[in-house]
């Protein structure tokens, strides 16, 4: 018996070694797009939501992270079972005149974002300046924005999907910060099992910028073709949902501890101020990392201004790489990092040119119209979800496009169900956040 016992487990191991090699060779996609989701807007939401209302939003993360797994998990399904992107399938199932109108808002909001994102990197300067007198944003913003474009245009997929999850490790700052700053871990806890609704007009206000934050449109489009440039065919496709769901989980856990970092320092010490009133002059995320200092120390302020920094520069790699991949996709040029400037020379030139165009925005920007940008950009944002969350769906649903990987009943449910409710909320706080000007 021992003699037989043996050769089974040598056999096992192989299989095992065999299963982890493909797990680490589709694995990439989800995790990285999630947490280019913790962006500037993703960051300054949340700050204001633990530096305004404590611990009480951190429930609200529960239902935000089924919903995040559930929209990405359907296009990198999609991905993997046709072997295109999201724009493309829109343009085969829904003609070019769609396709046109629907990127070229699209386009807009991500030149929006892009901006946003370098809008972040100025923010952070200050904080640094404390250490290092000349990292202005002058200096900060054209230095991230040629290290962006030559990362991304002098690298393969491989080595760009590498340092990528470099970046991805560094928002692990903000967790450092959630325990730096001594929470009463208790309490927290409370806070986030049982759900605390406060029913005023700025908690509700709050509380959907906190939903609508977490699933953006450019993500939908950048998973989908990532799953496709990686090659990820429907029978890896068990290991690609592993990878959809840790990106989600990851990405809201560090969401949790930048409102525990804010609650724990800024909400307490303003725990006099009444509900929407911005704390300590509060109002941007850099506003955040620079009063956390007299609060919990200059290390908690350093790391929070480190990981606004990683988030800013991070997705500005990210998010004009994904409106060059879908504008290519949809109207048939070459795109993808794989291929040289000579053979995707549009791809290339609109990646470029967001980059120029959204850090000189910056560069010109007083700090208030950078406010502005971030707000606005989160308005578009909030106006496109609902439609391309309607359009995944219809394509999801196709036998014709999805064979038997179609949506079952019980995740159609699911899935509409979170469309109605995350498309609705955000289209409210859209006309909220209009009617209110941004405040």
């Amino acid at each position: 018996m021992p003699e037989i016992d043996k050769p089974r487990g040598a056999a096992a191991r192989p299989k095992l070694v065999r299963t982890l090699l493909m797990f680490f060779s589709v694995i990439g996609p989800g995790i990285i797009t999630a947490n280019a989701d913790n962006d500037v807007g993703g960051i300054q939401t949340y700050s204001i939501a633990g530096a305004q209302f404590g611990y009480s939003m951190l429930w609200l993360l529960i239902p935000v992270t089924v919903a995040l797994i559930v929209t990405q998990e359907m296009c990198a399904r999609m991905g993997a079972v046709t072997g295109k992107g999201l724009a493309d399938l829109i343009r085969e199932n829904f003609g070019v005149k769609v396709t046109t109108i629907v990127l070229l808002l699209f386009v807009l909001s991500d030149l929006g974002n892009t901006a946003a994102e370098f809008a972040g990197i100025a923010f952070a300067s200050p904080v640094f300046q404390q250490y290092v007198p000349f990292l202005t944003k002058y200096l900060l913003v054209p230095a991230a924005a040629i290290f962006v474009f030559t990362m991304v245009t002098r690298g393969n997929y491989r080595v760009v999907e590498k340092i990528f999850f470099v970046f991805c490790f560094v928002y692990l700052a903000y967790v450092i910060s959630g325990f730096v700053v001594h929470p009463p871990w208790g309490e927290v806890l409370k806070a986030t099992v049982f759900p605390h609704f406060t029913p005023t007009q700025s908690y509700l206000t709050t509380a959907i910028a906190v939903i609508g934050t977490t699933i953006s449109p450019w993500m939908q489009f950048y998973i989908q073709s990532a799953v496709v440039e990686k090659g990820v065919r429907i029978k890896d496709y068990p290991y690609s949902r592993i990878d959809v769901i840790t990106g989600a989980i990851i990405t809201d856990v560090i969401a949790f501890f930048i409102v525990v970092a804010c609650a724990a320092t800024i909400y307490v010490h303003n725990a006099h101020l009444a509900p929407g009133a911005h704390p300590l002059g509060v109002s941007t995320a850099g506003d955040v990392a620079t009063a956390l200092q007299p609060l919990a120390g200059k290390y908690a302020s350093l790391l929070f201004a480190l990981g606004l920094l990683n988030a800013a520069i991070f997705t500005a790699s990210i998010l004009p790489l994904s409106t060059a991949y879908y504008v290519c996709e949809a109207f048939g040029f070459e795109s993808g990092v794989e291929n040289s400037f000579r053979q995707a020379p549009v791809f290339y030139g609109l990646y470029a040119g967001l980059i120029v165009i959204g850090g000189g925005i910056v560069l010109v920007a007083s700090d208030a119209f950078q406010n502005v940008i971030i707000f606005y950009s989160q308005v578009l944002n909030g106006v496109l979800l609902p439609l391309v969350l309607v359009l995944m769906l219809l394509l999801i649903n196709k036998p014709r496009l999805m064979g038997k990987y179609t949506n079952n009943l019980a995740f159609n449910v699911i899935a509409w169900g979170t469309v109605v409710t995350v498309g609705g909320l955000t289209v409210l706080s859209t006309v909220q956040l209009i009617l209110g000007g941004g405040g």
